[in-house]
C-alpha cells in the first residue's frame, strides 16, 4: 500500500498521480486527492492502482446523490463537482490531440455545459436483472440493478417510475422527446404492462433547431436534447453555410445536421447506411436533401464545399478520411464522442492538408468521463 497524489485525469475516467516519475492511474481518485492505493497492474511505462482509502480530499470532492454510485457503471465523476469536470474534459482532449493528433498547440474552448447536471438524458438502455432495470458495473459484465437512475430526463424517469416488475424481460429501452413529451419503450420479452402505451409506439417526435424529427425505436438520436441544439449551432458556427455552397452530412443519421444547418446550404447530401436512420432521414426530409444509401467509406461523389461528420465512436479511419477529403470540402466540421480516435483522425485528417482551427467540447454527459466535441478543420 503507498500514498499517493492525484494532480490530473486521464482519457477513460482515472485520475493519474506520480510515483518515481512513472504515471499511475487510479479509478475513484479525482486531482487534488491524496490516497492510499494498491497498484494492481505494474508496466515499464504506467501501472494501475486500486484506491483503498482517502487520506486528504481533494476541494473538488461532492457528495454523489445517488445511492447505487459507484457500483453503477453508468456514472464515473458524481463524486466530483460538475464545475471540475468542465475543466478535466478540456484537459483531456488538449491533450489527446497533441499525444495522438501531433498538434503541438490546439485551439481547445472551455468545456461548454449545455443543459442541467442531472436529469439530461432522453434515452436509457438497460439490461434486466432479477426483475430489475440495471445498468454494468464499471469494467465488469456484473449488472447492477436499479431503484433510481438521476441521468434520465424527466418524461422518461416517469416511465421508469412506473415499470414494476420485468420478468420475462432481457433488454428495455426507454426514450422521450424532450420537446414534445412523447414517451416509446423498446423491449426485448414480455412486455409489462404499466408500459402498454409506451411500447405500442414504434417512433417519437422531438424538435431540435426548430425542425421536428421522428425517432424510431433503434435508430441512433443525440441521447441529449439540450447538447443536440447545442451541436447544431456550434456546427452552423464551423460551417457557416451559404446558399451557393454545397454541403456533405457524413453519417447523416435522421438528419439532424442535414435539416438544421443545413437549411443555409443551397444543397446537402446526405450518406448514411443504417436502415432504421434511413428511414427516419427519408421521413424527416421529405425530399430536401440528396440522400446516399451507402458506408460512408464507400462515398465517391461529387465535390462539395463544406462537409459535416459524425462517425461513430471509432472515427472515421483510414477509408473514412480518404472518402471525405475526396470530396475537397474547404471546411469541416468534426463531431466527434471520443477525443482518442478524434485525435488519429486529426492526424490523418493534417496529412491530406487539413489543419485543425478550433475545438468546441461540451459535456453531453455530465458525471461521465465522455465528451463530445465539434472540431473546425479547414483546407490548406
Amino acid at each position: 500500500m503507498i500514498e499517493l497524489s492525484l494532480d490530473a485525469m486521464a482519457h477513460g475516467g482515472e485520475a493519474i498521480g506520480r510515483l518515481d516519475g512513472k504515471a499511475v492511474f487510479v479509478a475513484g481518485a479525482i486531482p487534488g486527492d491524496r490516497a492510499m492505493v494498491e497498484v494492481v497492474l505494474d508496466r515499464e511505462r504506467f501501472a494501475r492502482a486500486r484506491l483503498s482509502s482517502i487520506v486528504e480530499p481533494s476541494p473538488f470532492r461532492t457528495d454523489p446523490p445517488c445511492r447505487h454510485f459507484p457500483d453503477c457503471g453508468g456514472c464515473q465523476w458524481q463524486m466530483a463537482q460538475h464545475q471540475a469536470q468542465l475543466g478535466w474534459k478540456a484537459e483531456i482532449l488538449v491533450g489527446q490531440l497533441r499525444h495522438l493528433g501531433g498538434v503541438a498547440d490546439p485551439s481547445v474552448r472551455p468545456t461548454l455545459s449545455p443543459g442541467p447536471p442531472f436529469g439530461y438524458r432522453n434515452r436509457m438502455d438497460f439490461s434486466v436483472m432479477q426483475g430489475r432495470p440495471a445498468l454494468l458495473e464499471a469494467k465488469s459484465s456484473r449488472a447492477v440493478a436499479l431503484e433510481v437512475c438521476h441521468l434520465m430526463a424527466p418524461p422518461v424517469a416517469e416511465m421508469f417510475d412506473r415499470l414494476g416488475r420485468l420478468d420475462g424481460v432481457s433488454r428495455l429501452t426507454l426514450r422521450a422527446g424532450i420537446a414534445t413529451g412523447d414517451q416509446m419503450a423498446v423491449v426485448d420479452g414480455r412486455a409489462p404492462v404499466e408500459l402498454a402505451r409506451a411500447v405500442a409506439r414504434r417512433s417519437i417526435d422531438e424538435v431540435v433547431g426548430g425542425v421536428p424529427f421522428r425517432i424510431s425505436g433503434r435508430a441512433f438520436f443525440q441521447a441529449n436534447t439540450d447538447g443536440a441544439e447545442a451541436l447544431v449551432g456550434i456546427v452552423a458556427e464551423a460551417l457557416g453555410p451559404t446558399s451557393n455552397q454545397v454541403m456533405l452530412d457524413a453519417f447523416a443519421g435522421g438528419g439532424l445536421f442535414s435539416l438544421t444547418v443545413g437549411r443555409r446550404a443551397g444543397r446537402v447530401v446526405a450518406v448514411e447506411s443504417d436502415p432504421a436512420a434511413l428511414g427516419d432521414l427519408r421521413h424527416n426530409a421529405k425530399g430536401a436533401v440528396a440522400i446516399e444509401d451507402l458506408r460512408f467509406e464507400e462515398y465517391r461523389g461529387e465535390a462539395v464545399d463544406i462537409a459535416v461528420c459524425d462517425p461513430p465512436r471509432t472515427g472515421l479511419g483510414a477509408a473514412g478520411v480518404e472518402a471525405l477529403t475526396a470530396a475537397r470540402p474547404e471546411v469541416v466540421a468534426y463531431v466527434s464522442c471520443d477525443p482518442a480516435s478524434l485525435s488519429r483522425d486529426v492526424r490523418l485528417l493534417a496529412a491530406h492538408g487539413y489543419r485543425l482551427d478550433w475545438a468546441q467540447p461540451v459535456d453531453m454527459f455530465p458525471q461521465t468521463f465522455h465528451v463530445e466535441t465539434v472540431a473546425r478543420l479547414v483546407r490548406n
